[in-house]
Order: structure tokens, then sequence, then C-alpha cells
């Protein structure tokens, strides 16, 4: 009689068995590095500025792996549609715990710098994912695989409601104000989507690292401790949310480091590493289109429900949907810049690939626009006889000729976009 997985022995153990235990270590491992922040918050300990954002930063980070596996392992249970209403959005609630705080404080004390701040993690938390984890994605996938990384033509969905967001993005600059119409514009933006993907026929999705080892337990057992995983994570990520928005900032003030920058870019890799490093696994595993498309799925879900969220939390906080967020010039041209670099995105995928030289370009834009401001304000003369105020309208012309030549190149890739609004009815049997 054959044992089982003796094909896969190790040591006199089944591979099953040394992966459990290595997903279960890694389950536990998390769970330990989120305990400090979780219990100093609970305690009311009083920290120094670095430390409480490392401890409080650190929980968020293994919290946030701990909700992303359970969400994966949560789809073998539940129906697509749902899927696509509640685990989309609990799997980014890292970054909107982060960012719906600013916006809260915003809201609550108007006269300040939150809502700047909440403008900054938004706008770099959506170019962090293009400008890097796009990158990343098609960059080992041609070192493993030596080709471009493809999408399937239901991704189009996605890329179409992208480009609905983008280019009503474009108006709240031209307008100079993000108000709660505004808001409604982007949830309605993806609720649409959600009604479309809905109706779209089910593809089976694969849980790897520990949500794998969940799928497999008894489904009374996996139940359990996938909603273990979602309480105990989701209750650590709002609970740690505000001392590392905090201690963000007073580590800013007291080693003279621009807060601004450091809620842009320090915070959302907090947030975004878990399904940055999924989306890594399998690009390097050889599911490239997957990869890119769960990260495509991401910037859709932040480039409207987070958007749509900021307003309506202000407005929410400040009592009063007669004002809208504050932001100043400064802000408009971040948003001006992300949409941007949304558009040329978007150009690039149109073809439904993205090759190293697509990737190369968005990553190049991508670093000079984040280190220009910093290299013209060294110059007397600014960088290529630009100020740093005007380096970031400079690259978002840039992102939009370059968008602009392509269109021209190649018409057509645009033209099909449309093709994902359509409800695609499942096929009977």
């Amino acid at each position: 009689m054959k044992k089982p997985d003796t094909v896969d022995y190790f040591g006199g153990q089944p591979r099953t068995t040394i992966m459990n235990h290595k997903h279960l270590r890694a389950i536990l491992l998390a769970l330990v590095f989120t305990l400090p922040g979780l219990g100093i918050r609970l305690a009311g300990v009083e920290l120094p500025p670095a430390t409480k954002a490392f401890v409080s930063g650190l929980a968020i980070l293994c919290a946030s792996f701990m909700l992303l596996w359970a969400c994966d392992a949560a789809q073998a249970d539940i129906s697509q549609a749902l899927a696509l209403a509640v685990v989309a959005l609990i799997a980014v609630l890292p970054e909107y715990a982060v960012d719906m705080y600013f916006t809260w404080q915003a809201g609550r004390h108007p006269d300040t710098g939150y809502a700047h701040y909440a403008i900054a993690n938004m706008t770099g938390a959506n170019r962090l994912l293009i400008g890097v984890a796009w990158g990343c994605i098609a960059l080992i996938f041609w070192l493993r695989h030596r080709r471009a990384v493809r999408i399937g033509r239901d991704r189009l969905t996605e890329l179409w409601f992208l480009a609905l967001a983008t280019i009503y993005a474009f108006i709240i600059p031209i307008k100079g104000a993000l108000t709660w119409v505004d808001g409604l514009v982007f949830l309605g933006i993806y609720a649409w989507y959600l009604v479309v993907t809905a109706h779209r026929p089910c593809g089976e999705t694969e849980a790897v690292g520990p949500a794998e080892m969940l799928t497999r337990l008894p489904v009374v057992q996996r139940r359990a401790a996938t909603a273990g995983l979602f309480v105990f994570a989701a209750s650590a990520i709002l609970a740690n949310a505000e001392p590392f928005c905090e201690g963000l900032i007073s580590t800013g003030k007291q080693l003279h480091i621009n807060e601004f920058l450091l809620v842009q870019w320090l915070a959302p890799i907090a947030s975004e590493a878990p399904e940055f490093v999924v989306a890594l696994v399998f690009a390097w595993r050889g599911q490239g289109g997957l990869a890119l498309g769960s990260l495509l799925s991401a910037k859709l879900n932040q480039w409207t429900l987070l958007v749509g969220m900021i307003p309506g939390v202000f407005a929410l906080s400040h009592n009063s949907l007669d004002h809208p967020i504050p932001m100043d010039a400064f802000q408009m041209n971040e948003v001006m810049l992300t949409a941007a670099q949304s558009l040329l995105a978007i150009v690039l995928l149109s073809s439904l690939r993205l090759t190293v030289g697509g990737a190369a370009l968005l990553f190049v834009l991508f670093i000079g626009q984040l280190l220009s401001p910093l290299i013209a304000s060294v110059y007397p003369g600014g960088f290529l006889g630009i100020d740093p105020q005007h380096m970031h309208p400079f690259f978002t012309v840039l992102y939009v000729v370059i968008a602009g030549a392509i269109i021209l190149l190649r018409p057509r890739r645009i033209l099909r976009l449309a093709e994902g609004r359509h409800i695609v009815r499942p096929r009977r049997r």
C-alpha cells in the first residue's frame, strides 16, 4: 500500500508536512511581531517618535501579511461577487487605515497639515504601485523566462475602469477641489466595475504560502482560522494606524526631514509590502499575468475607492458637505502627476502585455519625478533650468506627451479598452 506523499518524502516527512510547518511558523512569526505594537497601544505606553513609528509600522506590516493570507484563504468559501466586494476592500485595509486617519484628522483640524498628509499618502501609494511594483514584476518575469508579462483579455475590464477614473482625476486639479461629489463619482466607477466583474465567468485563484495551508484545512477549521486572522489582523491595523502616522510626522519634525515625504513614500511601503511580495512569488513561479493582474486590481481599488472615500470621510469628520478637503497648488500638482502616470501605464498595458522596456520607462520616470526636486534644490539654477516646484508639472507633461505619442502610433489599442465596459454573461452549460 502506497504511503501518502511518498514521492515527496524528505528526511522521513512528507513535503506537505514540511511546508505546513513552514507556513505555520510564518503565521506565528507575524503574530509575534504584531503583538508589541498592539500591546503598547492598548497599554497607552508613550515611546519616542522614531520607536513608536517603527514598532507600530512593523505591527501594520505583519498584520497586513496575515490579512492577505486570510483574504486568499477566504475565497475558497465565498462567492466571486462577494469576494470582489468584500475581500478586495479588506485586503487594502492597511492603506485605507493610514489614509483615513489623516483624512479624519484633517476634518477635525482643518488648519493643520493633515489634509496634505492624506493626499501625500494616497498619491504616493498609487505612484509606488505603478512605478516600482509593476516594473519589478516585469523584470523578474523576464529574468526567469525571457519574455514579457502578458495578461488576459478579461483584464480589459480593469483597464477600462482605471481609464475612466484617470480621466476624471485630471478634472480635480483643473477645477481646484476634491469634493464629496467627486467622491461619489469615484465610488460609482468602482461600483460599476463590481457589477461587470460579478457577471464575469469565475476563474480559479491559487493561494500561496500560509494561505495555501489554510485552504487545505477541514472546512470548519479553515473558516475559524480565517475568521480569527481577519479579526486579529484588522484590529492590529486599526489600533496601530494612529501611532504609526503620528510617529512618522513627529520623527520627521524631530530629525528635520520633510514629513510630507515620509508620509508619501514610507507609509505606503509598510501597508503594501505584503501584496507586493505575493505578486513577486507569482512572477517567480512563472505566473506573471496573475501577478500583474493582482497589482492592476490593487491600483484600481486605490484609484477609485481610496480617492473616493477621502472627501466623504473629511465631510463626516468636519460635519459639513460645504467645505472640500483643503488642497493647495502643490497637492493639485501631486494629483495631476499621479493621473498622468496612470495614463501612461494604461496606454502601455493596453497591448495586454508589459515589456521590460515599458517597465523600465515607468521606473525611470518614477525615479526622475522622485529625485529631480531634490536635485533641483541643490543647484541655484535648478535642474535642467527648472526650479524644484516646477519639476512635478514638468514630469506630468512628460508622462502625457509619451502617452499621447503611443496613442497616435497605436490607436487601436486604446479603442480596444472599451470592450471592458460590457457585462460578460456566463456561458450556459
